[in-house]
């Protein structure tokens, strides 16, 4: 019996969810960036409303590196007088939630054959061939896309 309640308490909750997500397209859609990040490689159906959800109005940053060091994949200065230090980790200061979502487009990208659009793409694998640890390339790739990200949402907005 409480397994029958659990069950149809899992049913409910995934209905819930399914229907969420299907407002989040739909809203998502009627906004002028979705077809542009939608088109992005890594970035499905799923992900693309909770990206423009996440970062919100890109018009809100002054460039690309304030878009970055929001989403907290930045690397913060170390130096101290003469010392400046070159190994140095993200800064994870800003939010978690594109950086959630950012890890997961890049995990969905390398999972898929490499897209016309595959700029970030061959910029993981050059980092993976480098050395790079699998995540650190993928965050990497992250720091690239969000660039890019930028550059194509603002040029729909500049029209």
């Amino acid at each position: 019996m409480l397994v029958i309640q659990a069950i149809e308490v899992l049913r409910r909750v995934d209905e819930t969810l399914n229907t969420i997500l299907a407002r989040m397209q739909e809203i998502a859609k009627t906004l002028p960036e979705y077809p542009v990040v939608r088109s992005m490689g890594g970035v499905g159906d799923v992900l693309a409303p909770k990206l423009i959800a996440d970062i919100g109005d890109v018009r809100r940053f002054h460039n690309s590196k304030a878009l970055i060091a929001y989403a907290g994949i930045d690397a913060p200065p170390y130096q101290s007088g003469q010392f400046i230090g070159a190994n140095r980790n993200i800064s994870k200061r800003g939010s978690s939630a594109i950086r959630k979502t950012g890890y997961e487009v890049m995990r969905s990208l390398k999972s898929h054959p490499m897209p016309a659009d595959g700029a970030v793409y061959r910029f993981i694998l050059k980092k993976e061939a480098e050395g790079k640890p699998k995540k650190v390339a993928k965050m990497a790739g992250l720091n690239k896309f969000l660039r890019i990200y930028y550059a194509r949402v603002m040029e729909v907005y500049s029209c």
